[in-house]
């Protein structure tokens, strides 16, 4: 198929994209097991992070080498002459790579306009409270007291997250179990924990109509509650008490919890409440806080400014040509 340039430049990218992001989504999906193991022997917050990272993997490489060879090599040493043939295999895989970005897009996209439709709904038709406050939280927190039949208690929304909470969850808690769950959806606010499931809604699946990382995206939302659960309680044993009795009154609730998108909900994966009660009724002690690395942040920032000239050296990018011509035919 004979393609001008800049037309040309946008097949290359977006096949040069699914072949590295099937690559390294490929080994990221055959290792969810592994690193499900590795997680295991982390602090939650940290195997969180870590499982993240994981998710995100196959797509920030993909775009990186995307946005730091394939396009400066093109630019640089393609001619702009005329037409060129593109392959049948680099339009394949071009459409597969516009397929994904398609879906991947829609499904974030939709899941926020759903959650800030929700967010307004229930402004409109709840009623606003203030509840006291906790030490995760300077100030007393508003949350939205809503009309829903099941046992709701979410903190709903990526940016101004709004909590809400059904009156059967009022009636259930006493104060010092209603203050204890406060604590931790109030912990999920701090970590972001919505935004993170918003980057991998948008985060591209493995193939059209085959995700590829449930593993660890399953992973990621049982160690972000136990994260939530452990910065909620801060080693206290009467929090954790607490805590889980709040988990067990809103379980026994009759009615099922709303599916909310992009919302941190208490109860969480109904399959993992006993395991969030068991642990929270042996508690680890409350990990120390360290200060910032500032040596690590520089190293870091140092790596990535090498990677960055070696990947603009001419030597790098003419051999990225080379394989770029490859792509192309």
């Amino acid at each position: 198929m004979m393609t001008p340039y800049l037309l040309r430049l946008l097949c290359l990218c977006l096949a040069a994209f699914f072949v590295i992001h099937s690559a390294v989504g490929l080994v990221v999906s055959l290792g969810g097991a592994v690193a499900m193991r590795a997680a295991r022997r982390m602090r939650p917050r940290s195997a969180g992070r870590f499982l993240l990272a994981l998710r995100l993997l196959p797509a920030a490489v993909a775009l990186l080498v995307v946005g730091g060879l394939c396009v400066p090599s093109y630019l640089w040493l393609e001619s702009e002459g005329g037409a060129e043939e593109v392959g049948a295999g680099c339009l394949a895989a071009a459409m597969l790579a516009a397929a994904l970005w398609t879906l991947s897009t829609a499904r974030g996209v939709r899941a926020a306009v759903r959650s800030a439709r929700h967010a307004r709904q229930s402004e409109r038709l709840g009623r606003r409270s203030t509840l006291p406050g906790s030490p995760l939280h300077g100030s007393p927190l508003p949350v939205w007291i809503v009309d829903a039949p099941g046992p709701l208690l979410a903190l709903v929304g990526v940016f101004g997250s709004r909590l809400l909470i059904s009156r059967p969850v009022m009636s259930a808690l006493s104060p010092a179990q209603l203050a204890a769950a406060l604590r931790h959806e109030e912990a999920h606010r701090v970590s972001r924990d919505n935004l993170k499931r918003l980057l991998m809604l948008l985060a591209p699946g493995l193939l059209p109509g085959f995700h590829g990382f449930d593993t660890i995206e399953r992973g990621w939302a049982r160690f972000t509650e136990w994260a939530a659960d452990d910065d909620a309680v801060a080693g206290d044993a009467h929090l954790s008490l607490s805590l889980a009795a709040a988990l067990v009154r809103i379980a026994r609730l009759a009615g099922t919890p709303p599916a909310l998108p992009l919302a941190a909900s208490f109860l969480g994966d109904s399959r993992e409440i006993s395991a969030r009660v068991d642990r929270l009724l042996s508690p680890a002690p409350a990990a120390p806080v360290r200060p910032r690395n500032g040596a690590a942040v520089a190293t870091g920032v140092a790596l990535a400014a090498g990677c960055a000239a070696c990947m603009l050296h001419p030597a790098t990018l003419a051999y990225a040509h080379g394989i770029i011509e490859q792509l192309i035919h």
